[in-house]
């Protein structure tokens, strides 16, 4: 069926299946769905060759932020010669605001 021969009703009705489909794509992700949930997607899913697509670059998408969260806290630290260099930094500067009150 091609858009054009769609009623407005009728495109309305699969915009709106579409934003449901798109939210519960995501609620899946991130939270899991109910069991009804995931028949009314996977029926949408079924016929609906946009949300697929949705729903692959979604799953993409979300398994790289993880990947970014899952980073190590010792990957994050900074190197000593920054820490010393950074404090002689403060200390200087706390010196010039005591010298000037």
């Amino acid at each position: 069926m091609v858009m054009n021969e769609l009623s407005d009703k009728e495109k309305t009705d699969m915009l709106d299946n579409c934003r449901k489909a798109t939210f519960l794509i995501e609620k899946q992700q991130a939270e899991g769905i109910t069991e009804k949930e995931k028949s009314e997607l996977d029926y949408h899913l079924d016929i609906c060759e946009m949300c697929r697509v949705f729903a692959k670059q979604s799953a993409v998408i979300n398994q790289y932020i993880k990947k970014l969260s899952d980073v190590e806290k010792s990957d994050l630290k900074l190197d000593d010669s920054f820490k010393e260099q950074l404090q002689k930094l403060i200390n200087t500067k706390h010196n010039e605001s005591s010298t000037k009150d």
